[in-house]
């Protein structure tokens, strides 16, 4: 069974109605200014949201006004997210207003489920006064007990409390709700007790659906912001320590935690993260990438001490960190190496070690490496990917043995153009001007004809020219590449000339 916890923020106040408590967001509604949110106290005197600020003042004159920033507000409920990871693995947000944390599995820790909402609503308390808590089996009953269940209620049956609750519970458009209520369907027990088919017939299928969801009735999850990571370990402190030194050592107990875990199971971590939970509720993370499979703890620690290091915003303990978790997002088969004779296997991992290093140095996209692409276009038939993030080797095409190379090393990003003097309408070239130097042909081989990629063009329109590359020398020993765009006559009446590239 699922369950799932929600937590609703709204504006804080005190019990009497002054300019203090009585706060609205306002926004630009078709050149108007409308109400988007209200707190509390503003709602029970009858404002709400999409009234037109006039209209509100001139109901309530003592009214505090700020801009909605929905940005901001969005920002804030991730940071709340990232607070309550420390819960479960699995958050996801409903926004506006709220989350959703699936603690199945996680309740035990914490000594059950009672214990674990105490925890939630202390930890949410230091952010909002107006916190409301509740489990479900599914997501939406969750959502639904939080936001419509009366305060203070007693769940003695989930399935009753949910039938007792008011259709908007469903959150379905206003329209479907008045049609609902005009029709004497008030509450969701009302429409559970009705046949399905006559309420998708007559309210749409949406109605149904979002009921069947809240009940229990069709499957229903969650998706989480970040993937659960294939290995977690924790530590958590009575006493937050206060020192990063203290932390980073923590850290360090972690990694030998995680190398006896995947060294039993035959793997290697590629991704590592390292999260500091401070007492305040501020989270900050330490991540590395390796290009080759590892679980060795020293190698990983001098990792995290390289992003440490590298860090604009350093890591501050503030108060102290409350807990620290290792995860192992990314993991893949770390078979035992053969050590051969002349080295091979040890400079193949020396050179992955400096790869991960720079890479945690400088920046993951700082090292790069060239990867082989299938494409007959030349500027498309290698790659140039982070090294820690390379896939799996592809094998280069190999030269025939006595053949001088078919492609030069280094291409012209983009290709140069020339003057040429060739045989109309699809001879060699026999003299071409670059960069106002005359180079004479002695030696050409070609053309080897490209053409475009009509299968990555939209029907009736042009995939592109036609390329003709030829492979010539100049009386001075120095050779090109170069080719012709466009074939003369069918594709273009004066076709261009360009170098491509250079060979060695």
């Amino acid at each position: 069974m699922r369950q799932k916890t929600t937590g609703e923020q709204n504006c804080a106040g005190r019990d009497d109605a002054s300019a203090d408590t009585l706060l609205v967001l306002v926004e630009k509604v078709r050149g108007a200014m409308r109400i988007a949110a209200t707190c509390p106290q503003a709602a029970s005197l009858g404002l709400s949201a999409g009234m037109a600020l006039a209209d509100a003042r001139a109901q309530v004159p003592l009214l505090s006004v700020t801009d909605h920033d929905p940005a901001a507000d969005l920002a804030w409920l991730e940071r709340l997210a990232d607070h309550c990871d420390r819960f479960t693995p699995l958050v996801a947000i409903d926004a506006p207003d709220a989350l959703a944390l699936d603690i199945t599995g996680c309740a035990h820790l914490f000594g059950g489920e009672a214990p674990l909402l105490a925890d939630v609503a202390r930890f949410l308390a230091r952010w909002s006064d107006d916190v409301r808590l509740a489990c479900g089996d599914t997501p939406e009953a969750a959502q639904a007990l939080a936001r419509f269940a009366p305060a203070g209620t007693t769940f003695e049956s989930e399935d009753a409390t949910l039938r007792r609750l008011p259709v908007a519970a469903l959150r379905i458009e206003e329209e479907t709700q008045t049609a609902l209520i005009r029709t004497g369907l008030k509450t969701i027990g009302d429409l559970a007790m009705r046949p399905s088919a006559p309420l998708a017939a007559r309210f749409g299928a949406d109605l149904v659906d979002s009921l069947d969801r809240l009940l229990g009735s069709a499957d229903s999850r969650i998706t989480p912001r970040r993937a659960a990571p294939a290995l977690r370990f924790e530590r958590r402190f009575a006493e937050p320590i206060a020192h990063t030194e203290a932390a980073m050592a923590a850290i360090g107990e972690l990694a030998e935690e995680a190398a006896i875990e995947l060294e039993q199971r035959g793997m290697g971590g590629r991704r590592f993260i390292a999260r500091f939970f401070r007492s305040d509720g501020r989270t900050y993370d330490l991540a590395t990438e390796s290009s080759l499979p590892m679980r060795d703890p020293d190698v990983l620690m001098r990792l995290l001490n390289e992003r440490l290091a590298a860090l604009a915003d350093p890591v501050d303990p503030g108060f102290g960190f409350d807990m620290i978790r290792l995860a192992v997002p990314r993991i893949e088969p770390l078979t035992p190496a053969q050590l051969q004779l002349e080295g091979g296997t040890i400079a193949q991992e020396a050179m992955a070690e400096l790869v991960d290093r720079l890479s945690t140095r400088l920046g993951r996209g700082a090292i790069r490496r060239f990867q082989p692409h299938d494409s007959h276009v030349p500027e498309q038939a290698a790659l140039t990917l982070p090294a820690v993030d390379l896939p799996a080797p592809a094998a280069w095409d190999a030269p025939q043995q006595g053949e001088p190379p078919t492609r030069p090393i280094h291409l012209f990003d983009p290709p140069q153009p020339i003057e040429v003097i060739a045989e109309v309408p699809d001879g060699p070239p026999h003299r071409f001007r670059w960069r106002r130097s005359q180079h004479h042909v002695v030696r050409f081989e070609g053309p080897e004809r490209i053409a475009a990629q009509w299968w990555k063009h939209a029907p009736g329109k042009s995939p592109g020219l036609t390329r003709d590359y030829y492979r010539v020398e100049d009386a001075r020993g120095r050779r090109f590449w170069i080719f012709r765009h466009g074939l003369y006559e069918t594709e273009k009446p004066d076709p261009r000339w360009y170098v491509h590239g250079l060979f060695a």
